[in-house]
């Protein structure tokens, strides 16, 4: 039986593997989103015509589930409504809440309204959420060892014990059942316990 600490601890694994599998999904998502918008305002769309179009490659890509093409749906009927395409791009980087998306609204709005080239700045940021996943990929091999083996090494003891009480009862009598066996390994717990917390940290990396 796995202890509290450590099923907690899986738990909340679990938990945030799952939300950043969701987050690179979603970034991975806009970063077709993106690629399709510089091919639209390439051949002279608008950027309010850009973005009906990027919906429509979007369903192709995808299906109407999706939460990109539940925002880009979204944000073709503010569109449809008369909103400002810099005011649907703003409202979609705040429901979307990620530091890439937020980045490249703001400087996507900036050059907007400067004149700058939208072109090349989508294509930059294609650039850099590409890299950026490829880095993430890489650090996520190296390490998926590590914390496997941080798994592994965190319940050994508990087997260790386990298979002693099982084989050797009276051994393990001897350490439970008098004072200077209990807290000898009590000292071993707090020991164990100390070096887990630790553990969790080094493999809490977060790229």
């Amino acid at each position: 039986m796995i202890p509290i600490p450590l099923g907690m601890f899986y738990y909340r694994r679990c938990i945030e593997q799952c939300a950043c599998k969701k987050k690179q999904e979603f970034e991975r998502q806009f970063r077709d989103a993106l690629e399709s918008m510089s091919a639209a305002l390439n051949i002279g769309y608008s950027m309010e015509n850009a973005v009906k179009e990027v919906l429509k490659d979007l369903r192709v890509m995808y299906s109407d589930q999706t939460l990109i093409c539940q925002e880009f749906t979204y944000m073709v009927h503010q569109l449809n409504l008369n909103v400002t395409a810099e005011q649907v791009w703003k409202d979609f980087a705040g429901r979307v809440c990620l530091p890439a998306v937020s980045g490249f609204v703001t400087i996507f709005i900036q050059a907007k309204r400067s004149g700058g080239d939208s072109i090349l700045i989508i294509r930059n940021a294609v650039r850099q959420l590409t890299d950026k996943a490829d880095v993430k990929r890489e650090i996520e091999t190296v390490i998926a060892a590590k914390r496997l083996e941080f798994q592994v090494m965190s319940v050994i003891p508990f087997g260790i014990i386990g298979y002693m009480r099982l084989s050797f009862p009276e051994f393990m009598g001897m350490l439970y059942r008098n004072l200077f066996g209990v807290c000898f390994m009590s000292i071993c717990l707090v020991l164990y316990l100390a070096a887990w917390k630790l553990g969790c940290r080094i493999v809490e990396i977060k790229v």
